[in-house]
């Protein structure tokens, strides 16, 4: 299990900023942990929480729909979509796992959108567990990276001069 995590940057102007947060109910012990988490985080950082909307679908599957459903509404400025999905006896975790990583960039391109990819995959409870209630707090690691995406990109954008400005700031 890794413990390594991105350094946060200095987040600037999230309180105007509006996040949408679609989250599956299958696994709830976990997925519910990592909402409260993502959305504490958020509040944190300057977030109203008025700006702070919460979908929830059946299961991890579903997560880029209502992914989509939330970009076409054009109202949020990240959406970051949270589930987890644990290793059963055939590979379907995996068919789920593939199939929602690619929908979710698909989405985030299409619209241009920032769309965090916050689906768990782990074989078995445990693993799930120490990511989402124990040492590894990823709902928060989810919300950072919603926060700096939101906060920070578009002022790296706005100050770069070049495609190398932008590759040699370190985003």
């Amino acid at each position: 299990m890794s413990l390594l995590k991105a350094e946060m940057r200095e987040i600037h102007g999230a309180g105007n900023k509006r996040f949408a947060i679609a989250a599956s109910r299958f696994n709830c012990d976990f997925v519910d942990a990592m909402v409260k988490d993502a959305r504490s985080t958020l509040i944190e950082n300057g977030v109203e929480p008025e700006n702070i909307k919460i979908v929830r679908v059946p299961g991890s599957a579903e997560l880029p729909f209502a992914c989509l459903k939330l970009a076409e509404k054009a109202s949020y400025d990240v959406i970051i979509a949270l589930g987890v999905v644990i290793a059963g006896e055939t590979p379907h975790h995996m068919v789920i796992a593939h199939s929602t990583a690619q929908a979710l960039q698909s989405i985030s391109l299409k619209f241009g959108i920032c769309v965090v990819n916050g689906i768990i995959v782990a074989n078995t409870t445990e693993q799930a567990e120490a990511r989402t209630v124990g040492k590894i707090q990823r709902g928060v690691e989810f919300a950072e990276s919603a926060l700096e995406m939101a906060c920070n990109f578009p002022l790296e954008l706005e100050n770069a001069n070049s495609v190398s400005d932008i590759i040699n700031s370190n985003i």
